[in-house]
């Protein structure tokens, strides 16, 4: 079995999660925050078996997509305080993957 964890931006995590369980698969998720914009985010974690890990990244590749935001940022330049112009590649996804030795439970 693989656990994937991806993060994402909020505003993309419905419709990600959406897509999931229309395929039949169930995620657990965590709001973050980060990056350089200091974007909230959406942290999820899903449990599959090593025959559906394609399938599910296909998925994520399907529904996270990037583009480029602009931001003003001040800065202090010697006496003047100004701003200069960030420009960052917003959205799209990052997904890990690593293998899961077991499964325990607690009751």
């Amino acid at each position: 079995m693989k656990m994937v964890m991806v993060v994402i931006p909020a505003n993309a995590a419905e419709n990600l999660l959406d897509a999931l369980v229309n395929a039949g698969h169930t995620a657990t998720y965590a709001e973050t925050r980060g990056g350089m914009l200091r974007q909230s985010q959406y942290s999820l974690f899903i449990v599959v078996n090593n025959q559906q890990l394609d399938e599910v990244l296909g998925i994520i590749r399907d529904n996270c997509h990037t583009r480029v935001e602009m931001k003003t940022h001040p800065f202090k330049n010697q006496d003047t305080q100004e701003k200069q112009a960030l420009t960052a590649d917003i959205g799209g996804a990052i997904a890990f993957v690593w293998e899961i030795e077991s499964i325990e439970t607690f009751s």
